[in-house]
């Protein structure tokens, strides 16, 4: 067979927040669900068997872009009504022209991207982004765009999971069968650079709780903390946490670092703090492995990770633990050895290369059965 006679697969990938992944000169938030979907996307776009669009939202960018050989498509305006938002992303998802179409995160988005795919006969495929989505939670707390959500997933001709709880919890509240796959990550060769920081890295969303980050700052006045946060919507909670770092001395507080340069705090840290009360796989997790960072976790620990491959400490929820796990790993450089591991663990579990090969098999399944 030639390569004139090979079709090529083309797969859209929606996530309106990503734009300032592709471009980072935007400086909006994005989370660790537009990372996962960008790493796997630019991945696919360099294998030549397949062609590869992704729909964001509208920043004031042209309305077509190729970005690292990705179709950008431009879509919703997140400051417009909803019937507007749902108009020019039926348009966008149009102007793709798919064979398949790939969302992760819980939004509005889902039913209507669902809903086309079902008109236009396309597949429609999920990943799930959160233990709230898998265990129920998100369902309950949103009873309407909750049921559309879970019919939806019932539609997909597979649904993803990012670890092996999220795949179970979903077989048990929902019935459904799902394909355990890890977050894909591009991994270079590590980096050496001295490890004078203890970092904290993401967004202040309500559920990341970055305020235990400034209790841990001040129990250790000798180390050095760095909280790179960025904020939803600069409400009262967000300025009252600058108002709150900026009074620990040793404790560093940064809005935003472009996507393309936070690596270098990675690579600094000798721990990463995740404060959250729930998360999927995050994606900051990932980052710090790659960097051979220890990690250190109030309660997210994706399928015990952290313990059985030695890449950190998890606390349980347990806020006093906090403080002695890190006091603990800091004792002796004991952050050392768990940043060592950490890497081996990262390039044994989540190299895109790897990963984005499995999605291509899989891919190309579902187009031939299609």
């Amino acid at each position: 067979m030639t390569a004139e006679t090979v079709k090529k697969i083309k797969v859209c990938f929606v996530a309106p927040k990503a734009y300032p992944i592709f471009n980072p000169a935007i400086g909006d938030y994005f989370g660790g669900a537009e990372v996962d979907l960008y790493y796997l996307a630019t991945e696919l776009a360099r294998d030549n068997n397949f062609e590869i669009s992704f729909v964001v939202a509208d920043y004031d960018q042209k309305d077509i872009e190729v970005i690292e050989n990705v179709t950008v498509i431009k879509s919703l305006n997140f400051s417009k009504n909803m019937l507007s938002g749902l108009l020019r992303t039926w348009s966008a998802l149009k102007k793709a022209d798919a064979d398949i179409y790939f969302l992760k995160c819980a939004s509005p988005g889902v039913p209507v991207v669902a809903a086309f795919c079902k008109l236009h006969r396309r597949i429609f495929l999920y990943r799930l982004a959160s233990v709230l989505e898998s265990d129920g939670a998100y369902i309950k707390q949103h009873p309407i765009l909750g049921r559309l959500f879970a019919a939806s997933l019932r539609r997909a001709a597979m649904v993803f999971a990012q670890n092996s709880t999220d795949k179970e919890n979903l077989a048990k509240t929902l019935a459904l069968s799902s394909r355990m796959i890890p977050n894909g990550h591009p991994l270079s060769p590590l980096r050496q650079q001295p490890k004078d920081m203890i970092i904290w890295v993401g967004r202040d969303d309500p559920v990341k709780k970055p305020e235990r980050f400034l209790d841990l700052a001040g129990a250790f006045p000798n180390e050095r903390f760095t909280l790179v946060c960025q904020t939803l919507n600069n409400d009262t909670n967000y300025k009252n946490l600058v108002e709150q770092a900026g009074k620990i001395a040793n404790l560093e507080f940064i809005r935003h670092v472009p996507f393309n340069q936070i690596d270098v705090y990675f690579q600094r840290a000798k721990v990463l703090v995740n404060t959250s009360d729930s998360e999927g796989f995050p994606n900051t997790f990932i980052q710090a492995c790659k960097a051979g960072a220890a990690i250190l976790s109030f309660n997210v620990n994706p399928d015990g990770f952290l313990d059985t491959c030695n890449c950190g400490l998890c606390c349980n929820g347990d806020a006093v633990r906090l403080t002695y796990n890190l006091r603990f790993m800091l004792e002796n450089n004991r952050y050392v050895k768990f940043g060592s591991d950490a890497r081996k663990y990262v390039e044994q579990n989540h190299d895109i290369t790897r990963i984005a090969g499995e999605y291509k098999h899989i891919f190309a399944g579902l187009v031939k059965n299609k």
